[in-house]
């Protein structure tokens, strides 16, 4: 997973429901010095909570993409993320911004 353009993560989950798997995933594929390169703010609703788990990421080019990983695979979580990541790593390799 590219986070170097990663400016802001927030996510939402209930950590004992089934459907939050792909959240906590998603926050161990984090690297262990992300909190020095982008701001992460964690949810954790109760355990009896029927809300769904929630992933939103803005990125440093000020898109923000709000996804609801009860409904995608880590696998599919990762590429939508990274497929903006890609952009912007083009963008830079180019000489833009």
């Amino acid at each position: 997973m590219i986070t170097k353009f990663l400016s802001n993560v927030a996510v939402s989950f209930n950590p004992f429901s089934k459907l939050s798997k792909s959240t906590r995933v998603f926050l161990s594929l984090l690297p262990p010095d992300a909190r020095t390169t982008m701001k992460i703010q964690t949810k954790l609703l109760p355990r009896a909570s029927e809300e769904l788990p929630k992933i939103a990421v803005t990125f440093k080019d000020g898109k923000v993409m709000e996804l609801e990983s009860s409904k995608l695979s880590i696998k599919d979580l990762v590429e939508e993320l990274d497929r903006h990541s890609r952009i912007l790593r083009k963008k830079e390799e180019l000489g833009g911004n």
